[in-house]
């Protein structure tokens, strides 16, 4: 059976979007355009939010001054699309506030309303924006020596995992970028070091990625327990799913397409 692409995927704001694409331009050494360009920090002054948003080498290690579905749970009940320049928040299915993301002013209310709706969250929240250095987990895990990455799942090692546990997975739940189908269960963890190549765009395959808490959320709630991460350990013995690709190449690439090895 041939191993292809079974969709594709791609966070604009980072942790607490989920958007499905048919098809994406890939950027050499920084991974799918768009992908979690945006992120909110929290309990930053102005300063320490330049160098955050700036310079990766200043993230590394502080989780708690970003807002993540692992500190901030409640923001799983959220979505962001992001189109034409426009950053859409919803509340379930529900359209909350459009702004344009080219206008402070407008970011600037969009951290606002967020800090309206969920007080628990610690103040200030500013919208920051990087497309270079986007808001990878890699550009902020002090564990990683590469910044930018793009996340791949095997479905079948998903379906391997819930027929293990007897309960159903959303796939979304793991929040991956290139989901892909046609391969035995787990075998992308025997692709590490390996080079895959998918509509002539090459990515190195860096590392297996390690799962949090986030995973016990139930979708579009801040209901946690689903209790997923140590159903992996329990089951596996590691709480890993998926690996982190780097990509070596522009381009562009499709749901549908063929993933092979050069």
């Amino acid at each position: 059976m041939n191993i292809k692409i079974s969709s594709l995927n791609y966070c604009p704001v980072k942790s607490l979007s989920f958007q499905k694409i048919n098809k994406c331009k890939i950027k050499k050494n920084i991974g799918i355009e768009g992908d979690r360009n945006f992120a909110f920090s929290k309990n930053l002054n102005l300063d320490e939010v330049k160098l955050f948003e700036k310079n990766p080498n200043e993230r590394k290690d502080k989780w708690n001054k970003i807002l993540t579905l692992k500190n901030s749970p409640v923001l799983n009940k959220y979505n962001f699309i992001f189109e034409d320049n426009e950053l859409t928040l919803f509340l379930k299915d529900k359209k909350v506030l459009t702004i344009d993301i080219n206008q402070l002013t407008e970011r600037q209310k969009l951290s606002d309303k967020i800090a309206e709706l969920e007080k628990s969250l610690k103040q200030p929240l500013v919208l920051m924006r990087n497309e270079n250095f986007p808001f990878f987990d890699t550009s902020i895990s002090k564990k990683i020596n590469f910044t930018n990455s793009i996340s791949l799942l095997n479905i079948q090692s998903i379906k391997d995992f819930e027929k293990k546990i007897n309960q159903e997975v959303e796939q979304q739940i793991f929040r991956g970028n290139i989901y892909i189908d046609g391969v035995k269960p787990w075998e992308e963890r025997e692709w590490l070091s390996k080079v895959i190549r998918i509509n002539n765009v090459h990515f190195k395959v860096e590392k297996n990625i390690p799962r949090c808490v986030a995973i016990n959320l139930k979708p579009q709630t801040d209901d946690n327990s689903f209790d997923l991460l140590q159903l992996l350990k329990k089951t596996y013995n590691h709480f890993d799913m998926g690996v982190f690709l780097t990509a070596l190449d522009d381009g562009e690439i499709s749901a549908g397409d063929l993933i092979n090895f050069d």
